[in-house]
């Protein structure tokens, strides 16, 4: 086993970029806190390849990592993370820059086999017959000094990760899938992922589906408000004011500050600070056009509609087997409906599944294929069917 080294002292850290440098791909994984914040509080990274390990100490190095991040941001050299979005939001947010290039292997483990977003422990065990301990889940990351312990509990997910990589580098050769997944990574590396502007912050909102227009221009104003709020005094947003309050206050359009005190749920506190604010952000709200949400693909369908469903079905599940995929990696009946709908953001759309299966269902669609049927299997041949 390799030793692990520590890093929370400048001379160390710049050594440790000088042997990163040198590498072509680094197993990379963070922890965090963020219960009392709206930004991650960044408490430890780790860093690993097949010959050595690494955890570093933002909080001892704070102000002092640039190096470090340029070389997470070289493209160059390759992220491999594990469900890597809140691993891209810490760097983005304390860069500016999305580290790239990516490789998520989150992503890669349905085309080998795995069930569709897999936890990391389930890679460990399938690939590497290994039971990761669950002593430290729940640890402060933020509190030092870090045990012996600990700092082994982090360093095992990038020591395992390095390894499972090789594998599944190796596996995808194997199976002709090395470029299948070059457009997802790069859908990673969009800044709108990791930074969603204020004004969008309503669409994150559950239970706004039975709202009126109107009550939903109140919910963008005042979830717009709270964004701006959260990120300016880095606060959870539910700390400044809950969802289900905001929604609240969309129905009810309380016009002062006792309107406001009213409303269940509201605190004094909130109503001294806030509560005036609240009412004329309601009375800006009030004169905006109402905002409709988009159209879902779960409409009632017909029959006919529900038989073209079925037959594509039958498609995927022909390219499915032919690859060896669970079909529902593949495409689920959603995926499909969204297709047959022209929702121009199905995931048939895009990436492997389209080149896989995606263009060959819009083609039926379009009368340019048909499926056949020969004995107990199904031929799919160009043109219409006779």
């Amino acid at each position: 086993m390799n030793e692990i080294q520590f890093v929370d002292s400048v001379a160390e850290l710049g050594l440790l970029c000088q042997k990163m440098k040198q590498e072509s791909w680094l197993a990379i994984d963070t922890e965090f806190l963020r219960e009392k914040t709206y930004y991650p509080k960044f408490c430890l990274l780790q860093i690993a390849t097949l010959e050595w390990v690494a955890c570093i100490d933002p909080i001892a190095l704070e102000g002092e990592m640039g190096e470090l991040f340029e070389i997470i941001n070289d493209p160059a050299i390759i992220n491999v993370l594990h469900s890597c979005r809140q691993d891209v939001e810490i760097f983005y947010h304390l860069t500016g820059k999305l580290p790239g290039p990516v490789y998520d292997t989150q992503l890669v483990a349905p085309l080998l086999g795995f069930q569709e977003n897999p936890g990391y422990a389930m890679l460990v065990s399938g690939f590497l017959n290994i039971n990761l301990s669950k002593t430290h889940t729940r640890t402060d990351w933020s509190q030092r000094p870090l045990s012996a312990e600990q700092i082994q509990y982090a360093a095992d997910d990038v020591i395992y990760l390095a390894k499972i990589y090789q594998m599944m580098l190796e596996k995808l050769q194997v199976l002709g899938r090395e470029d299948w997944l070059k457009e997802d990574f790069a859908q990673l590396m969009n800044p709108d992922l990791y930074d969603i502007p204020p004004e969008d912050a309503w669409l994150k909102i559950r239970g706004k589906n039975k709202l009126t227009g109107k009550q939903l221009a109140i919910v963008q104003v005042l979830a717009e408000w709270r964004e701006k709020m959260a990120k300016k005094d880095n606060k959870p947003k539910n700390w400044i004011l809950r969802d289900e309050l905001i929604l609240d206050m969309a129905k009810l359009q309380p016009t002062d500050m006792q309107a406001v005190a009213k409303i269940r749920g509201i605190n004094d506190g909130f109503v001294r600070r806030n509560g005036q604010l609240v009412c004329q952000l309601i009375e800006k709200a009030q004169q905006l056009p109402g905002l409709k949400l988009k159209s879902k693909t779960n409409n009632k369908k017909t029959q006919q509609q529900e038989a073209v469903l079925d037959i594509l079905t039958g498609l995927v599940r022909l390219r499915a087997d032919e690859n060896s995929l669970n079909p529902v990696i593949l495409a689920t009946r959603k995926d499909l409906e969204g297709l047959l709908l022209d929702d121009q953001e199905s995931p048939l759309l895009h990436g492997w599944r389209y080149s896989m299966v995606g263009q060959e269902l819009q083609n039926m669609l379009q009368g340019k294929v048909s499926i056949s049927l020969d004995k107990n299997n199904l031929r799919v041949q160009e043109g219409p069917s006779v």
